[in-house]
């Protein structure tokens, strides 16, 4: 049991067994085999660019990846491949969601919505719920915690404006701080955070003395595959689909969660949409999954289970 005493800050402790070989059963709504969760990375406009104070243009996750930045100036082609996302790409992806009438979480840049008030329109109209992205595309271990603060203070009331509504949970662009979920405890107002992938069903840790929810996120069922050894869109299709399958025959006895992360800029082309379209038309097929917004999720586990006195690992 970690030292409760007053005074001693929560830190981030490793867990190599969590639930074990028996995990709970999350008692899904309608009995449903699995959950899944559709997650759309609204990035572009909030990365590191000459504009707003970087020494380079960002390049991930576009068709550059891996291809060396220019050292000096603007990367024009990189710039464009962004605006990419949030031009086309964005309305893509919603019209799949939005002619299936399936929910969505938008993972929530707030400096990024700020440049598209017609997306952000979009995302309050279809009722989207909202995970923060941060506040600028920036890797929040290397802030000091006063600027960690900041920058979560930032985000909240940007995302408050152009939404109209508060983020329903919280996850960062990059790996987070050793201090990053105290912060996000001790704003208030987060149901959750995401900032964890070694798990497939939410659990609670206790922060500060008080039960905080976290909602594993997953980089496998991802199309940041689409950088790495995946080139088209029947191949990952297929990738997702196989864990979809593996986790709905394993739902008829240890019911699980399953996340799936997409970028407007990425699998928005026309190409890798294909494989997304296949995707949910594939999913739609079992009557005993729930596809579910990431907010309705956490609420249904605290309802079902909720924070028992201590974390999972404590």
């Amino acid at each position: 049991m970690p030292d409760r005493r007053p005074g001693m800050p929560y830190e981030v402790k490793r867990d190599y067994v969590g639930y074990g070989a028996n995990p709970p059963d999350p008692q899904w709504p309608g009995g449903a085999r699995l959950a899944v969760n559709f997650v759309i990375n609204y990035e572009e406009g909030s990365e590191p660019s000459i504009q707003n104070g970087e020494a380079h243009t960002e390049t991930g996750h576009t068709e550059s990846h891996g291809g060396a930045p220019i050292p000096k100036g603007r990367d024009l082609a990189a710039e464009g491949m962004f605006e990419y996302g949030s031009r086309v790409g964005f309305w893509r992806l919603h019209r799949l969601f939005q002619e299936r009438g399936l929910p969505v979480t938008i993972f929530a840049c707030a400096l990024a919505l700020e440049q598209n008030p017609e997306a952000a329109a979009a995302i309050r109209a279809a009722g989207y719920d909202i995970c923060c992205h941060g506040w600028r595309w920036v890797k929040h271990y290397e802030l000091s915690e006063a600027e960690e603060r900041e920058h979560i203070a930032r985000a909240v009331t940007s995302l408050e404006r152009t939404l109209g509504r508060k983020p329903d949970g919280w996850y960062c662009r990059y790996s987070p701080s050793v201090n990053t979920r105290r912060l996000v405890n001790e704003h208030g107002g987060f149901l959750y955070d995401s900032d964890y992938y070694g798990e497939e069903l939410p659990f609670w840790v206790t922060v500060e003395g008080k039960g905080h929810l976290v909602v594993p996120y997953s980089l496998t069922n991802n199309d940041g595959k689409y950088n790495m050894q995946t080139g088209n869109a029947e191949q990952w299709f297929g990738f997702v689909r196989d864990a979809f399958d593996m986790l709905y025959e394993e739902g008829a006895r240890t019911p699980k969660m399953m996340s799936v992360g997409l970028h407007m800029r990425l699998i928005g082309h026309p190409a890798r949409a294909a494989g997304l379209k296949r995707l949910l038309d594939h999913m739609m097929q079992r009557r005993d999954v729930w596809i579910a917004k990431r907010v309705d999720i956490a609420r249904h586990w605290m309802a079902t289970h909720p924070y028992p006195g201590k974390g999972l690992n404590e």
